[in-house]
């Protein structure tokens, strides 16, 4: 049986670091072990964005009638999907991750929300949340269904120790509970609301390390300094995949206490996923797509969002009992590798690509 032809376009794409681009690299690469794919993808960045849109839309043109359907990355795309759609009969399919929605910009929501992305055929969203918002903006129900966000579950573990992170951070964790969050730094990510209203209220073992880089690094760090917790809490910036490997199978819990913000959303939350992936057990904010990201006390615990209570009893019942909390670690990976692998996201993927085709693969 032939396989199904894809042209999958992409604008944020390895190296280049961040949810979408890894997202999506992920997608083309296990999409590509069950159908046949072509990759038309921006490896260099926003600031190459004004370059790479008319390029690509000039190379798809002449290659996309060699494809059955012509996938894109993400909503920004969808002025391709709409030339494209000018001479071609292909269906075009746009994946969407709740930003390429929300964007707060007026030429964007008029011209790509308003008109591009009409006439795409489908959506997959990456969240129930960004589903919600796509209806809001008029796309019809029909035209989106959701599949979350996958992961390689054996690419983050690794052998690291606990002496393998003292070098990380440049101090010794003896008798420390470790809190670690990983990931790009929006105010959205609630890190220095954690940092402000919760640690204040834990007790001295803990130690709250932030591993990335973004633009609420700065506001992090003055929420540290106005706590008086420099001893207690440590941005490490950006951080090489390796040493981030080690602090996610050494930390003690994964953290991500989002907050909600007027025109910025989570989409799914890749790095709760990635944690509990090494067996790390994650408490996340139980809002927008986290709440896709984590299934309650399956493979993490949501708690409500800006609950200062809540947080700190969640956090100190789960530090109170080392074997649940290291039994919780390796269900939730079980319960990844069921239900959030690759292998098994990329499966459905193919199942609605093909639901749009004229043709039986």
């Amino acid at each position: 049986m032939d396989k199904l032809k894809i042209l999958f376009i992409s604008r944020a794409y390895p190296p280049i670091i961040g949810g979408i681009e890894n997202q999506n690299y992920e997608l083309g690469k296990w999409l590509g072990k069950i159908a046949e794919i072509k990759i038309l993808a921006n490896k260099r960045g926003k600031k190459f964005l004004p370059f790479f849109l008319p390029y690509v839309g000039i190379k798809a043109l002449f290659i996309a009638r060699k494809y059955d359907v012509i996938l894109l990355g993400d909503g920004v795309l969808s002025v391709i999907g709409y030339k494209l759609k000018f001479f071609y009969k292909k269906p075009v399919i746009c994946v969407v991750h709740g930003l390429d929605l929300t964007f707060k910009n007026f030429f964007y929501q008029k011209l790509w929300v308003g008109v591009f992305m009409k006439k795409i055929d489908k959506f997959i969203a990456v969240g129930n949340e960004t589903v919600k918002v796509a209806k809001e903006k008029g796309v019809p129900e029909s035209k989106i269904f959701f599949i979350p966000n996958g992961v390689d579950t054996e690419k983050n573990l690794v052998s690291g120790t606990k002496n393998d992170l003292e070098k990380i951070i440049g101090q010794s964790i003896a008798n420390k509970k470790i809190l670690l969050t990983s990931g790009r730094l929006t105010k959205r990510k609630g890190v220095a609301w954690f940092i402000s209203k919760v640690m204040p209220k834990l007790d001295e073992e803990f130690l709250y390390i932030i591993a990335g880089d973004g633009p609420d690094k700065k506001n992090i760090r003055n929420a540290i300094k106005n706590a008086n917790l420099e001893n207690r809490a440590m941005v490490l910036g950006y951080v090489s995949d390796e040493k981030r490997n080690i602090l996610l199978n050494n930390a003690d819990l994964f953290l991500q206490p989002n907050i909600k913000i007027q025109g910025d959303m989570e989409g799914f939350g890749i790095s709760v996923i990635e944690a509990g992936a090494c067996n790390l057990p994650v408490i996340a904010s139980n809002l927008e797509g986290l709440k896709d990201a984590i299934i309650d006390r399956q493979n993490g615990f949501l708690v409500e969002s800006e609950n200062t209570e809540a947080w700190t009893q969640k956090i100190n019942e789960l530090m109170s009992n080392d074997n649940f909390r290291q039994e919780f670690g390796a269900k939730a990976r079980q319960y990844i590798i069921n239900n959030f692998s690759w292998k098994i996201i990329a499966e459905k993927y193919l199942e609605e690509i093909r639901k749009v085709t004229n043709k039986n693969f």
